[in-house]
């Protein structure tokens, strides 16, 4: 969303049923847009109860920590904030964004993208396996499943969306569990969210 678009094109883009706005850090993607420039655009969709979906690595967590904390509107983190997984599920790097799950009651984290994450690979992504389940665990209330079909931007093989499926069981093992990642939350987000 452009940071100029008038009160009327906001109204009329939450009458077509936009809820969201994605704030991109990922440096390698895009030129990042000035802070003061997405805090305006925060402080804009808030009240109209619409949330920012916000991709970043893990190595930048650090900087933007204060920043993603201080955002007036509900947050949904981005293939859980891409961590490398080569490093340890209870390293300083996942252990930070663990603590930044915690700060806020109102950030939620996608648990996707294990094909994007994985230094092991298919079928199973099993070193995306522990931090995935960790987040799916620690916050059951907070996280989100989906694919990113179709997965631009992707270097490397093409997923096969079935065995992304088959990843959800084994990063939420109860029934309990899987309700909440596909049914549950989604529905507290996108539907039961005040406007």
């Amino acid at each position: 969303m452009r940071a100029e678009v008038s009160d009327g094109e906001l109204q009329a883009l939450h009458e077509a049923g936009i809820r969201g706005v994605r704030f991109n850090f990922v440096k390698r993607l895009v030129d990042v847009t000035p802070r003061d420039v997405l805090e305006r655009i925060a402080r804009r969709i808030a009240p109209m109860g619409w949330h920012i979906v916000i991709y970043f690595e893990a190595a930048d967590l650090a900087d933007l920590f204060g920043f993603l904390v201080a955002l007036p509107a509900p947050l949904v983190i981005d293939h859980m904030g891409r961590p490398d997984v080569s490093k340890p599920v209870d390293g300083p790097e996942f252990s930070l964004f663990t603590k930044l799950m915690g700060e806020r009651a109102d950030l939620w984290c996608k648990v996707t993208c294990p094909e994007r994450l994985s230094k092991s690979g298919p079928p199973g992504y099993e070193d995306v396996v522990p931090f995935a389940r960790r987040i799916v665990e620690k916050f059951p209330d907070r996280v989100l499943w989906g694919t990113d079909w179709p997965h631009p931007n992707l270097k490397g093989h093409m997923p096969d969306d079935g065995k992304l499926v088959d990843f959800i069981p084994r990063i939420a093992p109860t029934v309990e569990l899987q309700r909440g990642l596909l049914v549950d939350n989604p529905m507290k987000l996108y539907w039961e969210n005040p406007e």
